[in-house]
């Protein structure tokens, strides 16, 4: 239920905070991303979301309450996909990269093929991570609230759900290749 709930107020924020902000102060709508904030603290993947992603949603939550402003609250979906950049950079680091490990959640023993396969499939996210920060840091600053709507709202999504499709479909043929 608590993920579900999670799913749920993540994907509506952009809309939430568009279709609200004409009714509702942002103060108040600052509420909603402290909730959101609050909820998705379980993170996906088995990935634990870190104390400074919570402190970084909790601290756009305060200044939009306290500047009774939309801008930080415009820049959540920024520090989403900053948040998440740096997840999928880091498990280069500390190996083994996500790809891999959701990878190996299926296929226990993965050729080492397929543990270079992964390692691009995570260089790829980490580009499609950075790009759509970028590009939701400046819908947020130089973009009217419709367009930061459109594009953190639906088009963001379409664009992952294309990555995560046209993914899906290589590894189908990479796996077939790889396990004969």
């Amino acid at each position: 239920m608590a993920s579900r709930l999670t799913v749920l107020l993540s994907v509506a924020y952009p809309a939430v905070i568009f279709f609200g902000r004409g009714i509702v102060p942002p103060h108040l709508l600052a509420l909603v991303l402290a909730a959101v904030v609050l909820v998705r603290r379980r993170g996906a993947f088995g990935i634990r979301v870190s104390p400074w992603v919570v402190g970084g949603g909790m601290l756009l939550a305060i200044l939009a309450f306290g500047l009774n402003d939309v801008l930080p609250l415009k820049l959540y979906p920024v520090l989403v996909n900053a948040s998440l950049l740096t997840v999928f950079l880091l498990s280069f680091r500390y190996p083994p990269p996500i790809a891999e490990r959701i990878a190996r959640a299926q296929i226990p023993d993965l050729p080492q093929s397929a543990v270079v396969y992964t390692a691009k499939v995570t260089r790829a996210w980490c580009a499609f991570f950075a790009g759509n920060a970028l590009l939701a840091l400046w819908t947020a600053l130089w973009c009217s609230d419709r367009v930061w709507f459109y594009y953190n709202g639906i088009i963001a999504y379409a664009l992952a759900g294309l990555m995560f499709a046209g993914e899906w479909l290589v590894r189908r043929r990479v796996l077939r290749d790889l396990l004969g």
